[in-house]
């Protein structure tokens, strides 16, 4: 059995795969850098100022105990959040398109395949049958 598992994790589809997660991943934590570092804090001033990050709306507020430790957190929907993921999706798709794109441009364009020689038409068939009928 572990050699039968060492043969599949060691085939080539399963090495590609592995390598695109890990780059995936990585690219993910760059995307989100990006979109919280550079792009939410140009928005946020075009937008007077707002943090989508901390946009939320509170169903329930906090519970603190007497020594300040929380005793029951907040709960709330947290819409700025699900902004910045769109903004993520948003970019990632971008980017993706433009790999693609270039990839694309890259690939030679498939020649057509030569056309077969035609033949005579079934006029011209019958009429060379006719022809040798009268013979």
């Amino acid at each position: 059995m572990f050699k039968e598992f060492k043969e599949f994790i060691m085939t080539g589809n399963v090495i590609d795969l592995a390598v695109a997660v890990l780059l995936a991943s990585a690219a993910g934590l760059v995307v989100s850098g990006f979109v919280n570092d550079i792009m939410m804090p140009i928005v946020g001033y075009f937008t007077g100022g707002v943090d989508f990050s901390d946009m939320q709306i509170v169903l329930s507020e906090a519970v603190m105990a007497a020594d300040g430790t929380v005793e029951k957190p907040a709960s709330a929907i947290r819409y700025g959040a699900w902004v910045n993921s769109i903004i993520n999706l948003i970019i990632v798709g971008f980017v993706l398109f433009v790999i693609v794109k270039a990839y694309n441009k890259t690939k030679k364009p498939k020649e057509a395949a030569p056309e077969a020689p035609k033949g005579p038409s079934q006029e011209e068939l019958l009429t060379q049958i006719r022809d040798l009928l009268k013979k």
